[in-house]
Parts: C-alpha cells; sequence; structure tokens
C-alpha cells in the first residue's frame, strides 16, 4: 500500500467533509443556546413528522385504558405549558405496547408506551419522559439530524469524487471516511440531542410543579433493566452514567418547583 498516497486522500475527503459542514446553513437555537445544521425548513420537517405519525398511528395499538391515557393527559398539557406550548397545538398519544419506549416528531407529536408507563412509579416520572420528548421536538433535534446525514451523504459524494473509487486507495479512503462521519458526527450529535433533550426536560417537569429528584430514581430504574449495551462511543445514547451524572447537575440548579 502506498501510504503518502492514502493520507493525500484521507486529507483530500476530510476536507471536503469539513467544508460542507462549514458551508451549511445555520439556525441559532435560542433554547439550546447554540448554532444548529439547518438543511431543511422547519415547515419542511414538521410536514414529514406528521407523515411519519400518522403512518406509525396506522400501525401501532392504540391504548383507551383509562389508567394509561388519563394519566398522560393529566400529566403532558402541565408540561407542555411549562415548556411555552400551547397543548391544543400538540398530538399525543398512549400506544399499547410492553415496549420500554417512547418518541417524538416533529410537527407536534409525541407518544409514549404502556410498557414504559408500567415502571413509573408516579406521575413525576411520567413527566420525565414527556418533557424529555417535548424537549427534542422544541430543540428541532430531528431536523438537525436529518442535516447532518444529509450533510453527510453530500460530502461522501465530494470525496468520492475526490479521491476515485476505484483504485484500492481510494476504497480504503472512503471507508475511513464513512467511520469517521458515523462515529466522529453522526453518533456523537445523537448523544448531545439526548443531553439536551434530558437538561430541558428536567427544566420543563421542575417549571410544571414535578420533582426533579424523580427524573434521577427513573433513569437510574432505566439503566438497570439490563441487556447488552455498545461501548458509549458506538452508541446513539449517553451511557448511564453520563446520563446519571448530568442529572445531578441540572438538579443541583433548578429554581424551587413551579417557577
Amino acid at each position: 500500500m502506498n501510504r503518502p498516497s492514502m493520507a493525500g486522500a484521507l486529507f483530500r475527503g476530510l476536507a471536503a467533509l469539513s467544508a460542507i459542514f462549514a458551508a451549511a446553513s445555520c439556525a441559532y437555537n435560542e433554547e439550546l443556546g447554540r448554532n444548529q445544521l439547518a438543511f431543511v425548513p422547519a415547515g419542511q420537517m414538521a410536514s414529514l413528522g406528521s407523515t411519519a405519525w400518522n403512518d406509525v398511528t396506522k400501525k401501532e395499538k392504540l391504548s383507551t385504558d383509562p389508567k394509561y391515557v388519563d394519566r398522560l393527559n393529566r400529566v403532558a398539557p402541565k408540561v407542555l405549558r411549562a415548556a411555552g406550548e400551547d397543548p391544543s397545538k400538540w398530538d399525543y398519544k398512549v400506544f399499547d405496547s410492553k415496549a420500554l419506549n417512547a418518541f417524538a416528531l416533529p410537527g407536534n407529536h409525541f407518544a409514549v408506551y404502556t410498557g414504559i408507563m408500567d415502571i413509573m412509579a408516579n406521575d413525576d416520572q411520567l413527566a420525565t419522559v414527556v418533557g424529555h420528548e417535548i424537549a427534542h421536538v422544541r430543540a428541532n433535534h430531528s431536523g438537525e439530524r436529518y442535516s447532518q446525514q444529509v450533510g453527510a451523504s453530500v460530502a461522501m459524494q465530494t470525496a468520492q469524487a475526490a479521491i476515485g473509487a476505484g483504485s484500492q486507495t481510494g476504497q480504503l479512503a472512503l471507508g475511513a471516511l464513512g467511520i469517521g462521519a458515523q462515529y466522529g458526527v453522526l453518533l456523537p450529535f445523537s448523544r448531545k440531542h439526548e443531553l439536551e433533550a434530558d437538561k430541558l426536560g428536567i427544566v420543563y417537569m421542575n417549571r410544571a410543579g414535578y420533582d426533579a429528584n424523580e427524573a434521577l430514581k427513573f433513569w437510574t430504574k432505566m439503566g438497570a433493566q439490563g441487556g447488552g449495551k455498545p461501548p458509549e462511543f458506538m452508541s446513539t445514547h449517553p451511557s448511564d452514567t453520563t446520563r446519571i451524572a448530568q442529572i445531578k447537575e441540572i438538579i443541583a440548579t433548578l429554581p424551587p418547583r413551579g417557577q
């Protein structure tokens, strides 16, 4: 293998990757206090999110059990108002599944599964998850994630043209760039998004009058659910240790509940 040629190819590819992200349109998100990649307009992301929401609500089984539905309807409006949102402009549902899951989509949609509600000890812990999902939407994490993926795809195409994928060196360089984009950009940003949603969600729940200490108990409980987990640098979610440490720091800085 010609190592100088490989190094040069990698340099040109990485330069192309950097140029794409440097030239990307950015928007300042006041909620986060930082700039975000913004290739896709908010209205388009909302449309995509609403389409996905319609699809998933057709596939998932909706819960009509008051044990779950009334509980979500009791907690969600309080947290939404605390986040500065109008609850009437949001669509949220309970899905009847044992999955320990909840998710949010652009366009003001989120769902909580009965499985995860079953392990919540109280409304405060439900407010933890509701706040987390609302935070993902308000922080435009889906839009930023989509923009990162578009940027990485365009950068790879640019790098392929610059390097020339036909040679062995070119193939190796493109492979290295793919790994670099995955572990150096996309996954770290996903972990960053999760931690940002944790932080904002705890602020919202505390402002709504819920006990933020229950967030710590809930995420500790979730971390103890078991199952194999990849190393943090290969995961889309932060490690339990990282998440819990941040939550403790946030709780220490919160004003009295309801403020």
